[in-house]
């Protein structure tokens, strides 16, 4: 989805510092993934201009995934002004992501 972006080591910090950001940890070989995505394009457009969604591919960015304590994937982590507020492992319904990034935004 055009409102997700992709993140790696390079912008990963600058992209989360600011605001509410919900980041899906995932790699492509990864069935769970695959069926959490359309869930997060969903919780994206719903949550367009209030906060920002963005996924790390672990294969692409392993040392992100290092960082955030990423042991399985997929991982969801809310992270409020670059700070992870609320962690997710496993595929999650699009309510228990929008009801994470409102707390975050309150």
């Amino acid at each position: 989805s055009e409102q997700i972006t992709e993140l790696t080591d390079s912008d990963f910090a600058a992209h989360i510092s600011l605001g509410v950001t919900l980041v899906d940890f995932w790699a492509p070989w990864c069935g769970p993934c695959r069926m959490q995505s359309p869930i997060l394009d969903q919780v994206a457009q719903k949550r367009q201009g209030q906060a920002k969604v963005a996924k790390v591919n672990i294969d692409a960015a392993p040392s992100i995934a290092a960082v955030q304590g990423v042991q399985s994937i997929p991982t969801l982590i809310v992270f409020r002004e670059g700070q992870p507020v609320q962690t997710f492992v496993g595929v999650r319904p699009e309510a228990d992501l929008l009801n994470a990034i409102d707390r975050a935004l309150h």
